[in-house]
């Protein structure tokens, strides 16, 4: 058997939010320790990488290793007939053919649930390396997400130049050229100060689109981390706490 309990609904929904423009269906693995995603996009350009620890939950249960293939359009729609505050209780019993959400509202006079089936998907388990980074940088998530909104009006890649006079974000494009320049910066506030370490110089190119997507997991995370280095892909990370974390994985564009 397995179940999840939360009192607030609402940050299942934005896990959801974060990840629907990326993924149309995912296996979820649950284990005694907690749950996790790890998917290709469909375009096969980008990795999430999904952490939800058991200690995130209000009450966790999962007496054995089990894998929930679910449409992430069909939940969405689930999650969406929550109130903000409703508890949501997530079970599955038997033979595993489907997965039922059970909403109550805080002062339980209310109480909805709804049944989705699950589906038989492949899914390949990825190793991912530790990877010592040339440049980790970390910032407010709300500013990552305002560079990359605005980047979007002017260009469809961003070139990410790291060295250490700070961090650089390029792009160009029929309305004209855009930059936008971040150094470290001395703000007391861990909330809003920028951290950049630069282990040595690096520069790649990245399809704006998909960092414009990451930055929807904001509402997740008050800070997020970009790490980089020469060929390997950018790792954005938005840690969440006791709940757990998320991180995407963006692999460089490569010149024609």
């Amino acid at each position: 058997m397995f179940e999840a309990r939360l009192h607030q609904s609402s940050f299942l929904l934005k896990i959801l939010e974060a990840i629907k423009e990326l993924l149309n269906e995912a296996t979820f693995e649950c284990t005694n320790n907690g749950i996790q995603l790890q998917a290709m996009d469909n375009s096969h350009v980008s990795l999430i990488s999904l952490f939800l620890s058991q200690g995130g939950f209000d009450k966790y249960k999962c007496d054995r290793n089990i894998s929930l293939g679910i449409n992430l359009t069909s939940m969405l729609k689930i999650m969406k007939c929550a109130g903000n505050d409703d508890i949501v209780t997530i079970q599955t019993k038997g033979d595993l053919d489907s997965i039922t959400f059970t909403f109550e509202s805080q002062n339980y006079d209310k109480v909805s649930n709804y049944q989705l089936r699950l589906m038989n998907l492949d899914h390949e388990h990825l190793d991912i390396p530790e990877t010592d980074y040339a440049c980790v940088m970390k910032m407010p998530s709300a500013e990552f997400a305002h560079i990359f909104k605005t980047l979007l009006q002017f260009g469809e890649t961003v070139e990410i130049s790291c060295s250490k006079d700070g961090v650089k974000f390029s792009t160009s494009g029929d309305l004209g050229k855009a930059n936008i320049k971040l150094a470290p910066n001395n703000i007391t506030d861990s909330d809003k100060a920028i951290f950049i370490e630069i282990q040595e110089p690096v520069s790649a190119t990245f399809a704006i689109r998909y960092l414009t997507s990451f930055a929807k997991a904001t509402p997740l995370a008050l800070r997020v981390q970009l790490s980089l280095t020469p060929d390997l892909p950018l790792l954005v990370q938005y840690e969440m706490g006791d709940k757990g974390r998320l991180k995407y994985f963006l692999a460089p564009k490569v010149d024609d």
